[in-house]
């Protein structure tokens, strides 16, 4: 009776241990969980930066899947679109599995074949929406959430259009506030003057806006040095750490 209960405490103990080492990389040190969405815009308004954003949106993903630079590895990962042929038009995300064991070419061909600009409306209340179902079904609340968005930022109305609201005070976050306590949504490639809009008038409390228009991104072409590997980077893992990835404060509207 005594060695059977040696034998279940010793393989209790080393499930135990098990479990720690899933959690911890080789130096020693806490994996904490983080969970990155990407949106891509498929309408047809985003057509002006649609071959750039795809471009950078597979080297950034690439870069988080390998933790170049100081890109943090998220323990999750989720792609999916920004637009539908019709209004209120959900669409699926492809997990990370879709994209491990790619190249950053590939990456790119893939998203390019997965979400191609042909969708009429941009509906960011669809895709906040769809994000906390995935958030919420795949038991991940609570864990940091990166959500960053490939868009012009422009959100298409429905129904009456000449009420006194914007169409930036239409856009609801509300659907993300309580998944986690740091909760960041990140709009690139929009025009300067939307990209205020945004952190101006869309309504928030505990969500982190954070935007980067369309002239700023167009300049990470120039931090890639040719000739050299994409873990070698090291301007531009620098760029997008200080640009992209900047750590936003939140603040209440």
């Amino acid at each position: 009776m005594i060695a059977r209960r040696l034998r279940a405490s010793l393989v209790t103990a080393v499930a135990a241990i098990a479990v720690v080492g899933c959690l911890r990389p080789s130096d020693g040190s806490r994996v904490a969980k983080s969970t990155l969405v990407i949106g891509i815009d498929v309408s047809g308004s985003f057509r002006g930066h649609y071959d750039d954003a795809i471009t950078f949106a597979a080297r950034y993903l690439y870069g988080h899947l390998h933790g170049y630079g100081d890109l943090r590895v998220p323990s999750s990962v989720f792609v999916g679109s920004i637009g539908g042929g019709r209004p209120g038009e959900a669409k699926s995300f492809q997990p990370v599995h879709a994209f491990q064991g790619k190249s950053p070419d590939e990456i790119e061909a893939y998203l390019r074949e997965l979400y191609p600009h042909e969708d009429s409306f941009t509906d960011f209340n669809v895709f906040f929406d769809r994000v906390s179902t995935l958030v919420k079904r795949q038991n991940l609340i609570l864990a940091p959430l990166n959500i960053v968005m490939f868009s012009d930022g422009v959100h298409d109305l429905k129904g009456n259009t000449t009420g006194e609201e914007s169409p930036y005070e239409q856009i609801d976050l509300g659907p993300l506030e309580y998944l986690s306590r740091n909760v960041t949504v990140r709009l690139l490639y929009a025009a300067p003057t939307v990209a205020v809009d945004w952190e101006r008038r869309v309504k928030r409390q505990r969500v982190r806006v954070w935007t980067v228009d369309a002239p700023v991104m167009l300049g990470w072409r120039d931090q890639v040095s040719d000739g050299v590997s994409h873990e070698m980077q090291d301007d531009f893992w620098k760029w997008v750490e200080d640009n992209v990835n900047f750590r936003v404060r939140s603040r209440r509207l």
